[in-house]
């Protein structure tokens, strides 16, 4: 493969193009508004000025990487020569199913189409298209350039030669993919949100405080963050999202959503990218102050 397209210029649309073309493929960027596209060409050079300045890349690869990087507006151009498609829009089930639907008939019959969710099915996905057989999961963490792991999510119909083709891929960008099966949550997640909202849940019932409750388990588990700052990084609407889907998926009231979360969603307290969550980001992401709210 040498032309990839990500739909979806966010924090992990960009961050998905920043580390295909550092590995050398040309990249299609692809998103509705153009001052977002403006803004994630912007994040993804300041993230590669952090590389240099760390000794990760040299000086004169920053050029390389962002000549590698085109971006579009309009769908179909962007992906019409493509030979792998990733979407990494909104973690919305009719918005990704509309993509993939107008995908199919945008992209060349052998195009592989990938998502990045981190929840919804892929087998759902692959039912609006012609080709299931092509249609995979790619579930990245958060930030892509650094994080090693890629989820390799098989669909109920999808082939062994999209996923060898897809497993390789990934290691030939320096990740490490691990292939899972088509569950809701899949592995990362499935047990990855019960504890974030197992945290919430002792919040709301006032077992410790945020500070607290982070504290135990980064020196009690080692966890390099605290379940209530990474659901804050993560953005508490997609927390919340993703327990959703678990809930639905297995019936299982275990799966329920936290109260205080929903809440919290409903209020417009997102976290990271409202400036307020557990913590408080008006002063930036350096230091960690908790929210008023719970101070």
């Amino acid at each position: 493969m040498k032309l990839i397209a990500v739909i979806g210029s966010g924090t992990m649309g960009n961050g998905i193009a920043h580390t295909f073309a550092q590995a050398g493929y040309r990249v299609n960027l692809i998103d509705l508004n153009q001052e977002r596209l403006n803004a994630a060409l912007l994040t993804i050079e300041k993230n590669l000025d952090r590389q240099i300045s760390k000794g990760l890349i040299l000086a004169d690869q920053k050029s390389d990487v962002l000549q590698n990087i085109q971006s579009f507006t309009q769908l179909n151009e962007g992906v019409s020569d493509a030979e792998l498609v990733i979407e990494a829009a909104t973690e919305d089930v009719a918005i990704k199913l509309k993509i993939f639907e107008d995908l199919d008939k945008f992209c060349k019959a052998d195009t592989i189409l990938a998502s990045n969710t981190s929840s919804i099915s892929i087998t759902k996905i692959a039912g609006v298209t012609r080709r299931p057989d092509k249609i995979i999961g790619m579930h990245f963490m958060n930030p892509v350039p650094v994080m090693k792991l890629v989820e390799v999510i098989r669909g109920f119909s999808t082939s062994d030669e999209t996923t060898k083709t897809i497993m390789n891929l990934s290691a030939q960008i320096n990740k490490v993919p691990v292939e899972v099966h088509d569950y809701p949550g899949f592995v990362a997640n499935r047990i990855l949100m019960p504890m974030i909202n197992e945290a919430i849940q002792c919040l709301h019932e006032s077992v410790a405080g945020v500070h607290e409750i982070d504290t135990v388990m980064k020196l009690g588990m080692s966890h390099p963050m605290g379940p209530l700052q990474l659901a804050d990084f993560i953005g508490l609407d997609v927390c919340l999202a993703i327990l959703n889907v678990l809930y639905q998926g297995f019936g299982n009231p275990k799966y329920a959503p936290s109260p205080l979360l929903v809440n919290m969603v409903a209020s417009g307290q997102l976290g990271v990218k409202s400036g307020s969550g557990f913590y408080d980001y008006t002063g930036g992401t350096k230091e960690l102050v908790v929210s008023k709210r719970w101070g």
